[in-house]
């Protein structure tokens, strides 16, 4: 897997930590540098280690999954990513909260990565993914896009929040789309 498309599931991954980094500027009255640094560390360093996990999880058990691993990785990407179209396309608001505690940020980085598991496990089954690459990138890419969006969420509230969710779940479709086929032999890249 090249640097372009772990680039890409990256940006997709971290969708999930932008829009609630985005929700968190809106709720925040004021910013300072250190909640930059929390939010950053908190979606980057989580979104770096499920994928980690995940890999190792699914390093395990390859030897039971390999005829279907595509298939997997697909249906695992395509899950998550239509998981983050619904809520995209969703009229639910969620609940604002300005805390920056260790409490609200790691239930919030958790649940902002649990997807990242699933990729973790997918990157297993693939044949060409350097994982510590693969983590670094991600970690870096949610970090960077975290703490953007605390700003963007400080300036222009909830507008992008959901075309953020949009695009991540699209781009995570697209991404097992590609595995699927190109597995089944029908493009090649």
């Amino acid at each position: 897997m090249g640097i372009l498309e772990l680039l890409f599931i990256a940006v997709g991954l971290s969708m999930d930590a932008f829009a609630v980094s985005i929700c968190k500027g809106l709720a925040a009255q004021k910013l300072c540098w250190k909640h930059y640094l929390i939010i950053g560390a908190w979606f980057g360093g989580f979104q770096a280690l499920m994928p980690t996990i995940g890999y190792f999880l699914g390093s395990t058990f390859e030897q039971y999954i390999t005829a279907f691993d595509h298939w997997i990785a697909f249906a695992l990407l395509a899950f998550i990513g239509g998981n983050m179209l619904r809520e995209g396309c969703s009229k639910d608001e969620e609940k604002r909260d300005a805390s920056f505690g260790c409490r609200t940020m790691v239930v919030l980085a958790v649940a902002t990565s649990i997807d990242a598991l699933a990729v973790g496990i997918t990157f297993a089954l693939l044949p060409d993914v350097n994982m510590v690459e693969a983590a670094i990138l991600i970690g870096i890419t949610t970090c960077i896009l975290s703490a953007a969006g605390l700003k963007i969420g400080n300036i222009f509230g909830v507008k992008y929040k959901r075309r953020a969710q949009i695009a991540g779940g699209v781009i995570l479709i697209v991404m097992g789309l590609k595995i699927l086929l190109e597995h089944l032999g029908v493009i090649h890249f």
